[in-house]
């Protein structure tokens, strides 16, 4: 956007000390140093201004030839001094020398450089013209853009135009507008601009003529900028003389400029504008005149924009864009006017089709930008004035209220939102649901993310997969079970929700690790009187937890279960696995079962599963090193007889 430039000071030059008045007077040694050093009084006239000698052809040649050489060598200096000495002496270089320097010396990115670039090209244009190039021109002018400085390519070009040198508007257009809009000078702009367009109309120089990007930059800067009709219109009336078809850009310029200025006349003769060029959407222009009212303070015509297009469009949006929303936002609330845009919402929602998407509305749109804006409580005011005024709460309002609480870790406010939405009769989608889920438990919300479950239930959600996957997961990391046990207790008979061993699994693993180990054996009683078949990994974890609180007896226990349930389910869910083996006969030695011990061998060499003695017999020499085979007694017969069975297997006979 251009920066407006009737405020500014005046353009900068190139230093701030006083410029020599001939624009080329370059010749002399000092212009280009950095700091002027004023002369000194002791010199005489004939020092400061030497009387210039003609130079002989040959002292000519050599002069070329030392420009050519330094050229190619990057001798700057020696090329300049060389150029100075043949341009004081009234020769030229030929046109490819001087190109060349000009180039090169466009090239050195320094200003002290840039100058002399700029000042050869003074003097050739009032000079000898036909010595330079329109692609010299053009390599200086963007030193000049890259440099950011503006005065001096303003004075090239009104130089060129002076000097009839008349280069094509795309050598330099597009250049001097990136200028203008960096620095502000939109006025210095137009004003070339207009003699470009002037001189191409008199000359018949179709090559000078702007393309529409230009003309609409220029029109831009008499809409933003300047808030001038008048220039605004001229630069149109340019336009159709040139032959140059506005398009959209152009219209909507005008859009902003007439409804910041209040000109309603203006802006019903654009409309029918529009409609002769075909242009079927009007979103932009629209856009525009919302931008212009905002800035003047014309609330009411902004409503009446807003819900006019609306009406245009059977009830469907025209797809604001959020900036054009936050303009509307920032301008209604200058003015403490929160109960206004209540009202255009409530006054837009009954225009709004029922098909329309949340993220359509009207609603949404301005609720929405009070939150992009960081104004949360201020959307939150809206929806209170809303309910106030006893009107319908449309759910794109809640939905970006919902996301902000989301956002900001407001889960409990949000949980509580979403009660209040339910009970007005509106419904969220299971995606909203998802995410406001998803949220509670990031911030450990447990109880708000239940809450949330709850509702998706309630009000029918048939997706509720995606919901339950996040609960287990983060209560699972969160080391919850009691939580976990609570939700699938609540949730088991839902058709909706695919439950698996795994799901109790996760349940029993995370009570053994914390050494709940009653919970644990409370919740693989209640997942297998639900039907849910136990595996191995089911079976792991509680061997493990065991193991780790010393009751090898439940250990002994559980094989008593695990070898019924492998004779007889041979091909069912639960993997006789060499893991559950090892894990089996690791605990059952260590609590000198020795009997179950040879039953876990038996099975393991039945079902060809490799165990490695050694380990077994380590447990052995740990716990039971002492123990020897007593005289065998009735009672205790068995027990003596799998003891010896033991050691004969692990190899401690000896």
């Amino acid at each position: 956007m251009w920066r407006r430039a009737l405020s500014l000071p005046s353009l900068r030059q190139f230093s701030s000390t006083p410029e020599i008045p001939t624009l080329y007077s370059f010749l002399q040694p000092s212009i280009f140093a950095l700091k002027r050093t004023p002369p000194s009084s002791q010199e005489t006239p004939k020092a400061l201004n030497p009387t210039p000698k003609a130079l002989t052809l040959d002292h000519k040649t050599a002069l070329e030839s030392n420009l050519q050489t330094s050229l190619d060598n990057q001798n700057t200096d020696e090329a300049w001094k060389s150029f100075k000495i043949l341009t004081s002496n009234s020769n030229f270089s030929s046109k490819h020398l001087s190109n060349s320097l000009i180039t090169h010396l466009s090239s050195l990115k320094d200003v002290h450089n840039l100058k002399r670039a700029f000042a050869s090209v003074v003097f050739l244009l009032e000079k000898a013209p036909q010595v330079l190039t329109f692609e010299t021109i053009g390599t200086l002018l963007n030193a000049m853009k890259n440099a950011n400085t503006a005065a001096p390519a303003f004075a090239l070009i009104k130089s060129m135009f002076k000097n009839k040198f008349f280069p094509p508007f795309s050598l330099w257009g597009s250049v001097l507008i990136e200028i203008s809009r960096k620095n502000g000078s939109f006025v210095a702009f137009l004003r070339l601009f207009d003699e470009n367009c002037r001189i191409s109309v008199d000359e018949k120089l179709d090559f000078m003529k702007p393309d529409l990007a230009a003309c609409n930059a220029a029109l831009e800067g008499c809409c933003y900028d300047l808030d001038s009709v008048n220039d605004a219109e001229n630069v149109l009336e340019t336009m159709s003389v040139l032959g140059v078809r506005a398009d959209e850009s152009s219209f909507r310029f005008l859009a902003y400029l007439y409804a910041l200025k209040g000109l309603q006349h203006k802006i019903s003769e654009l409309d029918i504008l529009m409609d002769g060029f075909g242009f079927s959407s009007k979103r932009v222009f629209y856009s525009n005149l919302i931008s212009g009212y905002v800035k003047s303070g014309n609330s009411d015509s902004v409503t009446e924009i807003i819900l006019r297009s609306l009406r245009e469009g059977d009830g469907k949006s025209m797809n604001f864009s959020e900036e054009t929303y936050s303009e509307v936002v920032k301008g209604f609330l200058s003015n403490g006017s929160i109960k206004n845009l209540a009202k255009l919402i409530m006054e837009a929602q009954k225009l709004e089709s029922s098909s329309i998407g949340i993220e359509e509305s009207v609603g949404f749109g301005i609720v929405n930008a009070c939150v992009s804006l960081g104004l949360l409580d201020k959307a939150h005011s809206i929806l209170d004035e809303m309910n106030a005024e006893g009107g319908s709460v449309g759910l794109g309002v809640y939905a970006s209220i919902l996301r902000a609480y989301c956002k900001e870790h407001r889960t409990t406010e949000a949980a509580l939102l979403v009660t209040e939405l339910t009970s007005s009769g509106l419904q969220l989608d299971a995606g909203s649901y998802d995410a406001l889920i998803e949220a509670s438990m990031s911030n450990q919300d447990f109880q708000s993310a239940f809450s949330l479950f709850r509702d998706m239930r309630e009000v029918g959600i048939p997706d509720l997969q995606t919901s339950y996957l996040t609960i287990m997961t983060s209560l699972t990391e969160n080391h919850r079970p009691e939580l976990m046990t609570a939700f699938l207790d609540e949730v088991v008979q839902d058709p909706r929700v695919k439950m698996g061993t795994h799901d109790w699994n996760s349940i029993i693993h995370a009570f053994c690790k914390i050494g709940r180990l009653e919970d644990a054996r409370r919740t693989f009683r209640r997942m297998v009187f639900l039907r849910f078949e136990p595996n191995d990994q089911t079976y792991l974890s509680l061997i493990n937890g065991y193991v780790s609180a010393e009751k090898y007896f439940s250990v002994l226990l559980l094989w008593t279960e695990v070898r019924k349930r492998v004779s007889i389910n041979e091909g069912s869910g639960l993997k006789f696995n060499q893991s559950l083996v090892d894990a089996f006969l690791y605990a059952l030695v260590k609590g000198g079962f020795f009997d179950a011990v040879m039953q876990v061998v038996e099975k393991a060499q039945e079902m060809r599963i490799f165990v490695d003695k050694w380990r077994y017999k380590q447990a052995f020499m740990e716990t039971h090193k002492k123990l020897k085979v007593a005289k065998p007694r009735k009672r205790n017969y068995r027990k003596m007889e799998a003891l010896v069975a033991f050691k004969n297997w692990a190899g401690l006979s000896a």
